[in-house]
């Protein structure tokens, strides 16, 4: 298990490639289709603009003695059961042995209504890692199943409005001071660092990229904590425990 932070953050950049490439070839294709008008309006999706990111968690889990587990990406194989609902769909699992070493979500927020879309992105976020972890508890997953590995990968735009204060109202209570002031990119990586802490994942990590990263792949991080080494290391300390 060798970490050559040099390998991800090279394909982190590839990653960041594929994402604004895809977007934008996506919104080239609907604004085609609303142009010829043929009810096809919102048919077209960015659904595989986190392509790059998937490959990178591939990579990690290769690199990281499971090169031979079963590494689940199409959507037939990436139901689990839930507690608070039937089931949920994961964006990748990683089973062994019949076993669930590790399930994966990623989530990106681009373009207008930054307040709306992080309270949705929030609610998603804690309600999936919650349910996973209940169902765990009930033994949905085995019999002394292991702990398994909860990762989140979260892509934000970086430009003026996610990087602008934001100011909240506060009729009744005063809110949390840790928001008082923040921008949505920091409100961001603080859900991400509070759902880490929590233990409601075992890793989040929050990259920050412009849309010129379709040429450069350009990104940063906020915090250490929600940092792509952060991330790795962690997935390297839960492999370690397994293997």
């Amino acid at each position: 298990m060798n970490f050559d932070p040099a390998n991800y953050e090279a394909q982190a950049r590839d990653a960041e490639k594929v994402f604004w490439h895809n977007r934008a070839a996506a919104q080239n294709k609907q604004l085609e289709a609303d142009h010829q008008d043929i009810g096809t309006r919102g048919a077209v999706t960015a659904g595989k603009n986190m392509d790059g990111f998937l490959a990178l968690v591939r990579m990690l889990i290769q690199d990281n003695g499971f090169a031979h587990t079963d590494i689940c990406t199409q959507q037939r194989a990436l139901t689990l059961p839930g507690f608070f609902r039937p089931t949920k769909i994961w964006d990748l699992l990683v089973m062994h042995q019949e076993k669930l070493v590790a399930a994966f979500e990623f989530k990106s927020q681009v373009g207008l209504s930054f307040g709306n879309n992080f309270n949705n992105r929030s609610e998603e976020a804690i309600g999936t890692a919650h349910g996973l972890w209940m169902a765990y508890r009930n033994g949905a997953f085995g019999k002394n199943a292991p702990r398994p590995f909860i990762g989140l990968i979260m892509l934000l735009e970086d430009c003026a409005e996610s990087n602008t204060p934001v100011t909240e109202r506060e009729p009744h209570f005063p809110v949390d001071h840790a928001f008082k002031g923040q921008s949505y990119a920091q409100r961001y990586d603080l859900l991400c660092q509070r759902l880490v802490k929590e233990e409601l994942y075992s890793s989040a990590t929050l990259f920050v990229s412009p849309h010129d990263a379709a040429m450069n792949g350009r990104y940063r991080h906020l915090s250490q904590l929600t940092s792509l080494e952060t991330f790795v290391a962690k997935f390297m300390d839960h492999s370690r425990s397994l293997l």
